[in-house]
């Protein structure tokens, strides 16, 4: 999904029953819910710095949310707690590069400067492989993975965490996903889909 595209996070109800109790949270901060027992659906659109202030629309039958308008700092940990059950959802928005074969392209983390608490990990979602990441101040590139086709081409920048790809080959081409963050509970994710042309 794109910047300013829309979407709906499911709930995977058809219909909310008299006694749901529907809760949509963005990492720990309660951002809409519905509570049929006492009849009441709220956005808490103004929360966070009012980053989802006119952007959400919660359905009065499913219990489903949709983000309009999305920009990357809605992208991370969407949590679904419907009575005593919770779901995980993640939400990623995309850049889109494109890079002549041979070219280096470099996969802009979005941050200026990482502290060392901070955890960075780079995967190549075609294959579901990590090929770099930094956990305090150890860095490293895992480019013997998928029968080397990153071996001497990733280049983890130590300052910010974006990831050059150097000598791209059409095998280079894909969805690339960068996990940030201080632990489990606190990521945010950012994707990239890259293209490789040849003249």
């Amino acid at each position: 999904m794109k910047e300013g595209d829309s979407v709906t996070l499911n709930s995977g109800l058809t219909e909310i029953r008299n006694n749901d109790w529907i809760q949509w949270m963005f990492t720990h901060t309660l951002i809409a819910e519905i509570n049929k027992r006492a009849d009441s659906m709220t956005v808490y659109d103004d929360v966070l710095d009012g980053r989802f202030r006119d952007r959400l629309k919660l359905d009065n039958q499913t219990g489903s949310l949709t983000i309009t308008n999305t920009t990357t700092e809605l992208a991370g940990q969407y949590y679904l707690h419907i009575n005593h059950m919770s779901k995980l959802v993640f939400l990623a928005l995309y850049d889109e590069i494109s890079v002549k074969e041979g070219n280096s392209v470099t996969l802009n983390s979005g941050c200026t400067e990482i502290m060392d608490e901070h955890q960075i990990l780079w995967i190549y979602m075609n294959e579901i492989t990590s090929i770099a990441e930094k956990q305090g101040k150890s860095m490293k590139v895992y480019d013997d993975v998928l029968d080397g086709r990153f071996r001497d081409r990733l280049k983890l920048d130590k300052q910010t965490g974006s990831l050059t790809i150097t000598n791209t080959t059409t095998g280079h081409a894909g969805r690339y996903l960068l996990l940030t963050g201080r632990g489990p509970r606190d990521q945010s994710l950012k994707a990239v889909r890259v293209s490789v042309y040849s003249e």
